[in-house]
């Protein structure tokens, strides 16, 4: 079931369901506005032609207000709120529909675990000819939240779990990237 404004506000206030910092103006019918964070990250300039899943990837972090996206080009970048989920709550991340006509495309894999606490990630694309500013504080996308019919038996407690700023890849962390490394030495 997709949580209505009151529904989001009596969890807010009983402290079930965290967001910070957060307005009162963020609140909307069936979601709740996220604002773009000023941490921005880009993979660093590698002499690999290849990325592999099994090793991890170097990235520059650039903390700003603004950050000019170029066309065809892929930044990671945060939320300015922190999330806290309980274990039988999920969440959509969805971007604007706005900026989405612009040809930013703004994705996070789309789903918020339940247990999940931390910043969000936003993978973000400009598909448009033309540069795209982007300013810290400005309405990026909106939570939509879900309530689960019973809590999770193993709510996420993964390799993003508490993360700040835009967070790079941990991929080769994933048990497959461990079983190919071995089987690659053998």
């Amino acid at each position: 079931m997709i949580l209505s404004d009151k529904a989001i506000m009596s969890l807010l206030k009983e402290g079930t369901l965290s967001i910070s910092p957060l307005q009162d103006k963020q609140i909307q019918p069936a979601s709740v506005d996220i604002r773009l964070g000023n941490t921005f990250s880009v993979v660093e300039d590698s002499s690999a032609p290849i990325l592999t899943l099994s090793q991890e990837m170097a990235y520059k972090e650039i903390r700003a207000e603004k950050y000019l996206l170029m066309p065809g080009q892929f930044v990671l970048a945060t939320t300015m709120e922190y999330i806290k989920l309980p274990d039988d709550l999920t969440a959509f991340v969805e971007g604007r529909s706005s900026l989405g006509r612009m040809g930013l495309f703004i994705q996070n894999a789309g789903w918020v675990d339940p247990g999940f606490s931390g910043e969000i990630t936003l993978e973000l694309f400009n598909a448009n000819r033309c540069a795209i500013e982007l300013r810290a504080g400005r309405r990026i996308g909106q939570l939509v939240f879900a309530k689960m019919d019973q809590a999770a038996w193993h709510p996420y407690r993964g390799k993003y779990q508490g993360q700040r700023g835009a967070t790079g890849s941990r991929v080769y962390l994933d048990e497959e990237a461990r079983d190919c490394t071995r089987k690659s030495v053998l």
